[in-house]
């Protein structure tokens, strides 16, 4: 997963959906644009109880003295999640889910003319990551700020790139969040290619300051 996706579902839905309590200060939406260090919403498990609130994008370790004192942790390789001490403690305690509408990535066979490609669900759903997160600061300082676990490719997604969120089904949600006790790591495995819908995109989205709808608009593949 590059690091850009959108994000268009209402908040009062998607907290039914997940059967959450929803915060307050939600991030709006709609947002076609959504880049790493943004606020996201985000369903975590918490004293007995879903909650649907908002957190950074972009995991900060509890060692980092300021938010940008290390690499920006957007991802989380499902390979190493349990062995990266960034990531350890979080994956077995603090899994969460991210919804979002879609996601894009880029073909960069062409380093010169990278071409984007928006990426969504094939039957129309929701996309729901499996993330993790983590409390970083103190007082007010404190922020809670997530990753998102990826996979290796699927075939349709590896003729342009090499990674894939790792994507879960309604029934999986439970023992994601660890309602149902151990073994989520089974869920960490590969996207079936029918799963998922790509199509070419303008390259108004390679601007993190790109907005609108036109964002996620097809274009022709080989335009005349």
């Amino acid at each position: 997963m590059c690091g850009r996706m959108a994000i268009t579902l209402p908040h009062d839905a998607m907290a039914q959906l997940f059967a959450a309590q929803p915060a307050n200060d939600l991030p709006e939406v709609p947002n076609f644009n959504v880049c790493p260090t943004q606020r996201i919403a985000v369903c975590t498990r918490e004293e007995e109880r879903r909650l649907y609130r908002p957190m950074r994008w972009g995991l900060v370790p509890h060692w980092y003295k300021t938010p940008n004192d290390g690499p920006l942790l957007i991802n989380a390789r499902s390979e190493t999640v349990a062995e990266k001490p960034a990531f350890r403690a979080a994956i077995r305690e603090r899994r969460c889910l991210v919804p979002a509408s879609g996601f894009y990535e880029w073909d960069r066979s062409d380093p010169k003319k990278p071409l984007p490609w928006y990426v969504t669900r094939s039957d129309g759903a929701p996309m729901v990551f499996a993330a993790l997160w983590q409390d970083w600061g103190r007082g007010e300082d404190l922020m809670s700020t997530v990753a998102i676990v990826t996979c290796a490719a699927n075939a349709r997604m590896s003729r342009i790139h090499d990674r894939l969120p790792v994507i879960l089904e309604p029934e999986d949600w439970p023992l994601w969040l660890g309602e149902e006790g151990k073994g989520a790591a089974r869920l960490m495995g590969a996207v079936p290619d029918n799963a998922l819908e790509m199509v070419r995109v303008g390259t108004e989205i390679n601007s993190s300051r790109s907005q609108g709808e036109g964002l996620i608009v097809p274009v022709p593949l080989n335009p005349a």
